[in-house]
């Protein structure tokens, strides 16, 4: 009997422990889901928390790519991009062709202005992952850095490939359209803002935009 009683507390502490355990992903994206709500105080006290697991996962097991891939999405959304290129450069330490890494690299490089780092990481996210889970995202980022620079033709060619996989993004068809009318292309222009505006009526950049190039 007292056997049996020590296999059931066993048992209920095994059970107990595993309720317990925080899941980094799952924080992850209660923090996405407050971010879309506009709750951004909720988002980012979720986003911190997935950073906390996770940094508890590495001291663990300091291997643990997972941890990676979620703590430098975290980070992403916290700001802290330089946190999130070292993090991501000690994981691709450890596996060079993790590729949603690498995108997210990309998109470090990206808001520290870093923008040859990050053309590069998206180039090879795209090369590596062509019709992955972000690789509208990666052409998105491209197609602004491009637009940044004043390289209308690529600019265009690349909001042109994200969009053809992600039609429905008003931002992404606005900001076609701003290249076009930035390259004199006050037709094609028109065109992209209109498509903004189906998708999103009061959008007042692009009513604007739309008069400025009828």
């Amino acid at each position: 009997m007292k056997k049996i009683i020590a296999l059931i507390c066993l048992l209920s502490s095994v059970s107990l422990f595993a309720q317990e355990k925080k899941d980094a992903l799952k924080s992850y994206r209660a923090g996405r889901d407050f971010e879309v709500a506009g709750n951004m105080t909720e988002a980012k006290a979720k986003f911190q928390e997935s950073v906390d697991i996770c940094r508890a996962e590495l001291q663990e097991n300091s291997r643990n790519i997972e941890s990676y891939v979620v703590i430098t999405w975290s980070l992403i959304r916290l700001q802290d991009y330089r946190e999130t290129v070292r993090l991501c450069n000690e994981a691709l330490k450890i596996n060079p062709k993790e590729y949603r890494i690498i995108e997210t690299l990309g998109e470090a490089y990206f808001y520290l202005d870093n923008y040859t780092e990050s053309l590069k990481n998206f180039e090879n996210y795209l090369a590596g992952l062509p019709n992955g889970d972000r690789s509208s995202v990666a052409m998105f980022f491209m197609a602004e850095i491009y637009r940044l620079q004043g390289r209308h033709a690529h600019a265009d060619i690349a909001y042109c490939a994200a969009l053809y996989k992600e039609p429905g993004n008003s931002l992404w068809w606005y900001r076609l359209g701003r290249v076009r009318e930035n390259a004199n292309d006050k037709a094609g222009a028109k065109s992209a803002y209109e498509r903004a505006l189906r998708l999103r009526p009061n959008y007042p950049d692009a009513q604007e935009a739309v008069k400025r190039v009828s």
